[in-house]
This record gives C-alpha cells, sequence and structure tokens, in this order.
C-alpha cells in the first residue's frame, strides 16, 4: 500500500511531547470530586484525555447532576500548576524524535494557547515550536472535530493528506482521520492502543520509532 509522502507533521501535545496526561488525570480526579463528580482511574483514561475543556465541563455536569459555573476551574488552578511545575518531564524519546525528522512539524492541541506555552517552557520545547503552535482556541470546533488539523494544514501550507498527526487519544485519531490525515496513535502513555486503532492509523508504543513508521 503506497501513500502520500509526509511533508508536514503534526503533534498533539499533552501525553505526546510533554507527558502531562497522568499528572491532570490525578489533579482531575480530586478536583471534579470536590464539585461533586465521581470518577474512577479508568473513566479518567478514557472520557478524559485529549478532551477540550467544554466536553470535559459536560461530562463533570453530567455525573454531579448539577450546572457548573463558566469560571468553575478557576479555584482550582493552582493545584495544577503546581503539580506542573513539579512534576512536568518530556515524553521519552521525544527529542530525538524532532531531531530526527527532516520535515516540518508543527503542534495542535486542545489546550489553550497559554497552557501549550507553559508546558512548552517548563520542558524546554518552546524555541522547537514557537510560531507554528495551533490551539482549538483559534477554531470552531475542537479534537474530535477535524477543524484544528485542517487549520494548522492549511497555515503551513500542506495538503492533508500529506499530513501525519502523532495523537495519544481517542479523540485526536479520529480527528486526524476525519481530516484525511495519516493518525499515528502514541500507546506508551494512558490510552490503550485498541482504543487508537482504525483507518489510516498506525499504533506505536516507543516514541523512538516515530521516524521510521512515518516514512514507510
Amino acid at each position: 500500500m503506497t501513500h502520500d509522502r509526509v511533508e508536514l507533521v503534526i503533534f498533539d501535545c499533552d501525553g505526546v511531547l510533554v507527558d502531562s496526561e497522568r499528572i491532570y488525570c490525578r489533579v482531575d480526579r480530586d478536583v471534579f470530586a470536590r464539585v461533586g463528580a465521581e470518577f474512577t482511574e479508568q473513566e479518567m483514561a478514557e472520557l478524559f484525555v485529549g478532551s477540550s475543556h467544554d466536553a470535559l465541563t459536560a461530562l463533570v455536569e453530567q455525573r454531579a447532576g448539577r450546572s457548573l459555573p463558566v469560571d468553575w476551574h478557576e479555584p482550582f488552578r493552582h493545584l495544577y500548576e503546581e503539580a506542573l511545575d513539579a512534576e512536568l518531564t518530556v515524553v521519552e524519546g521525544v527529542t530525538d524524535v524532532l531531531d530526527a525528522l527532516d520535515v516540518p512539524f508543527c503542534l495542535a492541541s486542545n489546550g489553550s494557547h497559554a497552557s501549550i506555552r507553559r508546558n512548552l517552557t517548563r520542558t524546554g520545547l518552546l524555541d522547537r515550536f514557537e510560531g507554528r503552535i495551533f490551539s482549538a482556541r483559534d477554531v470552531a470546533r475542537g479534537k474530535p472535530a477535524p477543524d484544528l488539523f485542517l487549520h494548522a494544514a492549511a497555515t503551513m501550507g500542506v495538503p492533508p493528506e500529506r499530513c501525519a498527526v502523532v495523537e495519544d487519544s481517542a479523540y485526536g485519531v479520529r480527528a486526524a482521520r476525519a481530516a484525511g490525515m495519516r493518525a499515528f496513535g502514541y500507546s506508551g502513555g494512558l490510552t490503550h492502543a485498541d482504543r487508537l486503532e482504525g483507518e489510516r492509523t498506525v499504533v506505536f508504543e516507543d516514541m523512538r520509532r516515530l521516524p521510521g513508521l512515518l516514512f514507510i
């Protein structure tokens, strides 16, 4: 089977470039419980990894059985920042991958520009992505809609069929497929491989394998 040559690699941020999903899920679970929404660890991984803030809020409201104010998350923000400051690291193998790529790459995340930049700064990756950072806040719909990936590709001047997306969530690989892009599902984090598998998707567990997989 032949593919269009990859001319742009689009990386998700959390769980792909920076090892933040475990931190977020741990703090999220505590925060959600404080507002009356209890979730198991398995539910956290399946429901929230890669989700948008709006989708997250809707699930918490449903479980809590009540509406939450628009700024419900603000009083807890310091809990995330303190944990990330203390614990955040680069996903193992990522710097090797970025050094090995001989095509342009960018970042497209459901997170806000502010949170993306903070996490890239914490891990020393900001300079590698400066000027090529795309947030769901830039488009009408975040992942699993294709809008964000299509916006990133258009801005970078590369047709969707020549883009490869590196994701660690079911929402992300769905968005990549919907955008007509090849998806590479990283299963070395919280999401089980079987939730990433599907059409036009390569699932892999060791980030260092990525450059070899991109150009098969």
